[in-house]
């Protein structure tokens, strides 16, 4: 069993907040704040207990390199109109700036460190890099549900070096994905979206294996329609993981759970705002057209999928639903779960950016 906030003492201590401000962003503004707001009570018990509150957290894919356009700068600036109090910034992660900044920090006060993916050893999981994090901090608390699945320096080793604890919003995500997954009101079905079936492939595989049916869509499902032989145009997939693909459908087939891939697609030459587009079978696809959402006859069959279930797991955009019209897909299915999910006939359970950010959409 993990400790949680109710089992730490933090007055006047250092904690150092993993937390997840990778959000939705439109040009330099936050499009999406729905993660800001649930870091929020943390937050705040943290600062009213006397907390020296320390933020880590990432933002975007800068590969080690630090760019102005991925800086936490900006989002910080929403996180302090979130929670109503002054949020101060660092332009560094480590070294002696960041020091600085810690040792300048007052019991209630809140500091939000810069983007930690600006280090490669952050996503390399870099002990000597989690050591030098730690050393910013008294007490780790992990409150970022939708990065704690992977193995990186501040979610993974700091963990071993600070006494650790879980925040509110991980504690609540954790009961709720238990209650999911160890005793679901079957029929189960998960819906897994998102461009790249190598980012997710232990979800994928995981989940096969305690649904009943998993619907794949997004640009991932593009690798899986290629693995069976279909013509996908110029629509993004990863050729490389097309016998990593056709390994996970060989398995589902041998325990009975349902992979429910797209029959139908839009289709269209160009990736942007009101392109024209077309629908296409999925044996039909022409050579140059890319597919960017899912076709209504496919919608309709997992509507109806969804009739049958009595909880879902999602995860991940169904479609390039930024950019309207290949949204279509994702936001009628998420409508459609959120309507029977407030009538009480389906147990539904979102996680990741994109996905809350879909289903903001479609309210």
């Amino acid at each position: 069993m993990y400790r949680t906030l109710d089992d730490i003492d933090v007055k006047g201590q250092r904690v150092l907040l993993r937390v997840d401000l990778n959000v939705p962003m439109a040009g330099s503004m936050v499009s999406d704040s729905t993660r800001l707001t649930k870091a929020a009570p943390t937050i705040l018990e943290l600062m009213k207990r006397g907390a020296r509150v320390i933020i880590l957290s990432h933002f975007g894919r800068p590969n080690g390199v630090v760019k102005e356009s991925m800086s936490l700068k900006p989002i910080s600036d929403v996180l302090g109109s979130i929670i109503g109090r002054q949020v101060s910034f660092s332009s560094s992660s480590i070294g002696s700036a960041a020091e600085t900044a810690v040792n300048s920090l007052a019991s209630g006060e809140v500091l939000v460190l810069e983007n930690l993916r600006f280090h490669a050893e952050e996503e390399n999981n870099d002990p000597d890099f989690a050591r030098t994090l730690a050393q910013l901090g008294d007490i780790y608390v992990n409150d970022a549900f939708s990065v704690s699945h992977r193995s990186h320096a501040s979610t993974e080793q700091l963990a071993h070096l600070l006494p650790s604890a879980v925040g509110r919003q991980l504690d609540l995500e954790l009961s709720t994905l238990s209650i999911a997954l160890e005793k679901p009101k079957r029929p189960v079905m998960a819906v897994v979206g998102g461009a790249k079936v190598s980012t997710k492939l232990d979800v994928l595989l995981n989940l096969i294996e305690k649904v009943d049916s998993l619907v794949i869509g997004g640009a991932m499902a593009n690798t899986f329609l290629f693995a069976k032989g279909f013509e996908i145009g110029a629509s993004l997939h990863e050729p490389n993981l097309l016998s990593t693909a056709q390994n996970i459908m060989e398995k589902a087939d041998r325990i009975k759970c349902n992979i429910m891939l797209p029959t139908d697609v839009v289709t269209s030459s160009k990736l942007e705002l009101g392109a024209k587009s077309k629908v296409y079978k999925v044996e039909s696809v022409p050579h140059k057209k890319m597919i960017l959402d899912l076709g209504p006859e496919t919608v309709f069959n997992i509507k109806k999928s969804l009739f049958e279930c009595k909880t879902i797991l999602w995860n991940g955009p169904l479609g390039a639903f930024e950019i309207p019209p290949f949204d279509e897909g994702t936001v009628t299915l998420a409508k459609e779960v959120g309507k029977l999910t407030i009538d009480g006939q389906l147990v539904s359970v979102a996680g990741g950016g994109d996905t809350i950010a879909a289903l903001n959409k479609a309210k």
